[in-house]
């Protein structure tokens, strides 16, 4: 049974209880009220009568009468006179609109002293009950005046039919009305159960309407849309967190594709050499110096790629660094004066202050200058000029290596920072080691807490901005 049609139902219930409360109450005020009136009318009825009832053997109050005077004063109505012993002295039947005449059944003769109202049934079958008016005078003579109830009877029956009719229409009005105001109350659940469908569809930025409604079904829109925006942050997190995961797994696999090519060429030329020397460089000295002297070039250049590999795992896995004052500075200076000795044909300039200091690790510091610098002479041109700047920011000490290079395309500084990046896809050797110096300064830089950037235009060289943390305050007038 939907909850809809259990809240008719109440409510129907609820009035019908109502209306037939309303009924019996509204009838039984009636038949009091009718009732009422009947024994006010006995009454008046038995005053004149029981002033002198002309019964024998006196001992009564007043001067006798004669029994047909006793009709006489209660036309109509039913009227008995008997004495204690049961003898009836007058009885007159009561005479109903259409001439038929009727009798109570009466109760047993004596009883205390006083009057008594009592109902009894007819003695003709089917016919209306009687209202007595019973009093028993001293010496137990009784004088008895009765009234059919045949108009109440039938008054209360009119009553019943109008009350059945009356209850009946507005019950159904009830039932109706109490339809609508249900169907509109339970429009905002309608609601729910729409934005609840298009939830289940996919569609996760759906809120329930009417949050805004001081009300109950306000108060449950507002916590409705408050669960859904947790759980919507839940599912953009997993989703978040699986593309991460994803994008993890791709990485991984692209890294041990690129580590693998970039060893295997190393390795395969170690082994042009081993197999040189097994065929008789041995016996020819020149073969032999060539043999060995490329055995110790391509194992160097392993020995550096895997050293490479193994400083960016201790990276990733967060292991720390030294943390010592160190002078950026002559740091800078020095990286900028072996790289003019190293690449002659690379000139540098620098523009350093007197003193700036941050917290670090040296050796380290020293590499992210360096693969700069190299990045610069494996890049670009003979000739290409390049401006090293590094003053103190505020909290930072910034550092500026610009070249005047060919620049890069945008899908290539896009992945300039990635293992193994290269601008060429055939990986020649002629154009630059094997893609980690960025990857390494950039790893580097983040493990000392600073940030790096990169500003590279198609034919306008490239610009690497780094951030330090700086150490101490800043100078005075800085």
């Amino acid at each position: 049974m939907s909850l809809r049609l259990r809240l008719v139902l109440a409510t129907g219930a609820v009035a019908l209880v109502g209306l037939v409360v309303a009924d019996v109450a509204t009838w039984s005020a009636l038949r009091s009220f009718l009732v009422t009136r009947i024994d006010h009318t006995l009454a008046t009825v038995r005053a004149p009568l029981g002033q002198a009832p002309p019964l024998a053997g006196g001992g009564l109050l007043g001067p006798p009468r004669a029994p047909g005077g006793v009709g006489a004063d209660a036309p109509g109505q039913f009227v008995e006179l008997r004495q204690a012993d049961g003898t009836v002295v007058f009885s007159q039947a009561a005479h109903l609109p259409g001439g038929e005449q009727l009798t109570p059944v009466l109760p047993a003769p004596g009883g205390t002293a006083g009057s008594t109202y009592l109902t009894v049934p007819s003695t003709t079958p089917g016919g209306p009950p009687f209202r007595l008016l019973v009093t028993t005078y001293p010496g137990a003579s009784q004088l008895i005046v009765g009234a059919p109830l045949g108009d109440v009877d039938a008054t209360l029956g009119r009553l019943v039919a109008i009350e059945a009719i009356v209850t009946a229409a507005v019950l159904a009005a009830a039932v109706a009305l109490g339809a609508w105001l249900v169907r509109v109350g339970l429009r905002p659940l309608r609601d729910v159960e729409g934005v609840a469908e298009e939830i289940a569809a996919g569609r996760m930025d759906r809120r329930v309407p009417g949050s805004d409604r001081p009300t109950e079904l306000g108060r449950l829109a507002r916590v409705l849309n408050a669960m859904l925006e947790r759980i919507q942050g839940a599912f953009a997190e997993r989703d978040a967190t699986e593309a991460r995961l994803r994008a993890s797994e791709e990485r991984m696999r692209q890294f041990v594709a690129d580590a693998s090519h970039e060893l295997r060429t190393p390795l395969a030329a170690v082994s042009a050499y081993s197999e040189l020397f097994e065929r008789g460089a041995a016996t020819h000295p020149e073969d032999l110096e060539r043999a060995m002297r490329g055995i110790r070039a391509e194992s160097a250049r392993m020995g550096d790629l895997v050293a490479d590999l193994l400083l960016l795992a201790r990276l990733d896995d967060g292991r720390p660094l030294d943390r010592v004052p160190v002078d950026a500075t002559a740091l800078v200076a020095d990286a900028a004066h072996a790289a003019a000795a190293v690449g002659p044909e690379w000139p540098v300039s620098l523009e350093v202050p007197d003193a700036v200091t941050v917290t670090g690790d040296p050796v380290r510091l020293r590499q992210v200058v360096d693969n700069l610098l190299a990045n610069v002479r494996a890049h670009t041109p003979p000739g290409t000029a390049t401006a090293v700047s590094l003053w103190r920011a505020g909290p930072v000490v910034r550092l500026v290596v610009a070249d005047a290079g060919p620049g890069m395309p945008p899908e290539v500084a896009a992945r300039a920072f990635e293992r193994f990046a290269r601008a060429d896809a055939s990986r020649s050797r002629s154009s630059g080691g094997a893609g980690l110096g960025l990857a390494i300064v950039r790893a580097i830089v983040t493990a000392h807490g600073g940030a790096i950037a990169l500003d590279a235009v198609e034919g306008r060289g490239t610009t690497v901005t780094i951030d330090l943390p700086a150490a101490g305050p800043p100078a005075t007038g800085s």
